[in-house]
């Protein structure tokens, strides 16, 4: 028996709870797993179609960690557990050391929740938790130097980059919205991300409007919430950019497949923005298994996912002319078509299939 403890899990959306999500599925082919996960409004209804054991923890936020522990310690003792995973150092906080001793535990760093300063209360809580558990997975090698300069054990830690299901089959009909919403243009841009200032969307609005007159025919489509959603809208307006940039702030999982699918370039130069940074950046693989290639930031941990010049190409997001040479190399000379063939084979390395069993081996 396999335990996920875990704050971050599907319904709700981002690359956190998608990485869990897959982490739980992928191991069901080697035990049974059992989830303890944080409860959302929609969680009922999700809950009935997957084929996993969980159980949801609802209350108040900062309660909720004791009342896993609690769950975990009791179901620990009527079962034989072979390897515990948590998603978060604060989901270890509350557990009973007892309950973790003479089995395998990993958990799981994505980089800005570990990026807090050696000395500082936050950090010392955080390398108690860690003490505790046999591993510690980083998501890629920038998140593990990040950590080791944070002061967390470096023997203890193992990269093993986020696994991707990607890619999923596609109904006609989302074959088609896309195609529509893409007709008759190139280049045929996307980023799948929340809208935070980390993502630089800003930027990229206005590097469409300085590609404009070299690529009359350039489209732009963002899918994401957040709260910069407001300035982005008013910027599109500013820019005049009507035609060329389309804002959705949700799409079903399909539309959203269906568009990496008709897209040539997936953009995402993201920034260090105070304690944040892009860890590995996951949107880049899935993009890739459509066989879109990619421009991401050169901060964080996006080398990981993107191979310069083989499956796209790293960029200076604070830097206007730096993502606009990076966006016309990448078209140049039907570039695109190369790295996008590339990106297709490298993103099959991320396959759960494939990913899980670097886990397996460490138990």
């Amino acid at each position: 028996m396999f335990i996920v403890s875990t704050r971050n899990f599907p319904p709700d959306v981002g690359g956190m709870q998608n990485l869990m999500g897959g982490l739980s599925e992928a191991l069901q082919k080697h035990g049974p797993v059992k989830v303890f996960a944080d409860a959302y409004k929609e969680s009922g209804e999700y809950d009935k179609k997957i084929n996993l054991n969980i159980t949801r923890v609802s209350g108040f936020k900062f309660l909720r960690k004791y009342r896993k522990a609690n769950l975990i310690k009791d179901f620990s003792a009527k079962n034989s557990i072979r390897a515990f995973f948590f998603d978060h150092w604060k989901s270890i906080e509350k557990i009973d050391l007892k309950v973790l001793s003479n089995t395998t535990s990993f958990c799981l760093i994505h980089a800005k929740e570990i990026n807090h300063p050696n000395g500082s209360f936050l950090n010392k809580r955080m390398i108690k938790s860690f003490n505790k558990v046999s591993y510690i997975i980083s998501n890629s090698e920038f998140t593990k130097n990040l950590a080791i300069k944070n002061g967390i054990e470096e023997k203890k830690i193992k990269v093993i980059n986020p696994g991707c299901n990607y890619p999923i089959k596609i109904d006609n009909k989302n074959i088609e919205i896309a195609k529509e919403l893409f007709r008759n243009n190139f280049p045929k841009i996307i980023t799948v991300s929340r809208l935070d200032r980390r993502k630089s969307h800003q930027n990229i609005l206005m590097t469409i409007k300085n590609l404009k007159p070299r690529f009359p025919n350039i489209k732009y489509i963002s899918i994401g919430d957040g709260e910069e959603m407001h300035n982005l809208k008013n910027l599109k307006n500013e820019l005049g950019l009507g035609n060329e940039v389309i804002l959705m702030d949700s799409s079903s999982e399909l539309l959203k497949v269906a568009l990496l699918e008709q897209a040539d370039l997936f953009l995402m130069p993201s920034v260090a923005y105070k304690k944040s940074v892009e860890g590995f950046g996951i949107s880049f693989i899935e993009a890739a298994s459509y066989q879109t290639g990619s421009i991401g930031g050169e901060v964080g941990g996006a080398s990981d996912a993107i191979k310069q010049d083989e499956t796209g190409y790293l960029c200076d997001g604070n830097d206007l002319n730096s993502i606009y040479e990076n966006i016309v190399k990448f078209y140049d000379n039907d570039n695109y078509k190369r790295l996008g063939k590339n990106a297709y084979n490298f993103s099959r390395n991320f396959n759960w299939d494939k990913i899980i069993k670097k886990y397996i081996r460490l138990i």
